[in-house]
């Protein structure tokens, strides 16, 4: 297998050249590529130093056989082409192709088969929030068909990439010395702040943000489940949490939730309340599974439950869903 990253020194393609190097994946040969602003760096790939190339509209795509890319959305749409021309299968991050009829969108702990039907040869990574919340709530659609969902996410610093992280750690530096705040990534302070606001708002007051978590659970569940969220940004450096509420159609138990949830592919319960054991993203934080607890019935809704989940944004959220989808596909589509 030929394998390249796209993107390769952002904070994601750094989390595919971590997560390839943990997994066994067959990789015959490694490719990275980048800006021109980055190309000529190298990384260290299996004992190798791997230097990276600048992407450019010729034919480096002609031999690879998957491709990971997070070099965000504007490049993903101008490099389509130039990357499946020949074959190779763009498993993208961005925001670029998620809602495209004729673009699967794929969570392998949820909707894996969705991956071998991609006429593109582009298959997308949904959103961080959305990936996290939609393995638990697999589990629980198992056990009676979801109606509806109401989320609070409380989104790490992490989902803003590199520089979000570099803003929020500068900002504990500076205040610490008695410094200036400066405020550049984010739309206010969010050191000792929480941000109600990711993404741009949408004409029905809700930002994009949201509105994927409504849009991209129905296309990977295939089902006609509603969301309604309201995504914050909080001062915690990695790893993204949410508070969910759930209406199925039929009475569903805490006991009989928490036992599907230690079933399910993805998913860690920690869930001992008398105990103070809980999910909490300083220790979820480079994790692979979404971790899930304080599930209890919902006593607003006689067919409620609700629960709190924590996942890795930048680890599950987003380089290691796409490389299990790569995994899959050599199971599968490349299986000789």
């Amino acid at each position: 297998m030929k394998i390249a990253v796209v993107g390769a020194s952002g904070a994601v393609g750094q989390e595919f050249l971590k997560i390839l190097n943990e997994r066994n994946l067959p990789i015959d040969e490694l490719v990275l590529f980048g800006s021109a602003r980055s190309a000529g760096t190298s990384y260290e790939f299996k004992g190798k130093k791997i230097v990276v190339k600048e992407l450019k509209h010729n034919d480096d795509f002609k031999d690879i056989d998957i491709a990971l890319t997070s070099a965000g959305a504007s490049t993903s749409k101008e490099y389509e082409k130039t990357i499946t021309k020949y074959g190779c299968i763009m498993i993208d991050n961005s925001s670029a192709f998620r809602m495209d009829t004729d673009v699967p969108l794929v969570v392998p702990e949820v909707n894996p088969e969705d991956a071998l039907n991609a006429p593109r040869n582009v298959i997308a990574n949904p959103n961080c929030t959305t990936i996290i919340m939609v393995v638990v709530l697999k589990a629980l659609e198992q056990l009676s068909h979801i109606k509806r969902v109401h989320v609070a996410s409380y989104q790490s610093a992490s989902g803003a990439g590199a520089m979000g992280m570099a803003e929020l750690d500068q900002q504990i530096k500076d205040y610490a010395a008695g410094k200036e705040l400066t405020v550049n990534k984010f739309s206010s302070q969010l050191l000792y702040n929480v941000i109600p606001h990711i993404d741009v708002f949408t004409d029905n007051d809700y930002t994009k943000e949201e509105m994927k978590m409504y849009n991209e659970t129905k296309k990977i569940m295939h089902s006609d489940i509603a969301v309604s969220a309201t995504c914050v940004r909080v001062p915690v450096m990695r790893a993204h949490s949410e508070a969910v509420w759930c209406e199925t159609e039929k009475p569903v138990s805490p006991a009989d939730f928490r036992a599907a949830c230690a079933k399910a592919a993805g998913v860690t319960v920690v869930d001992n309340p008398a105990n103070k054991e809980y999910p909490m993203p300083l220790f979820v934080a480079g994790q692979d599974n979404v971790s899930v607890g304080r599930i209890r019935a919902d006593i607003a809704n006689p067919n409620g439950i609700t629960f709190w989940c924590v996942g890795d944004q930048i680890r599950k959220g987003a380089a290691l869903n796409a490389v299990q989808i790569a995994e899959y596909l050599i199971k599968t589509k490349f299986k000789k």
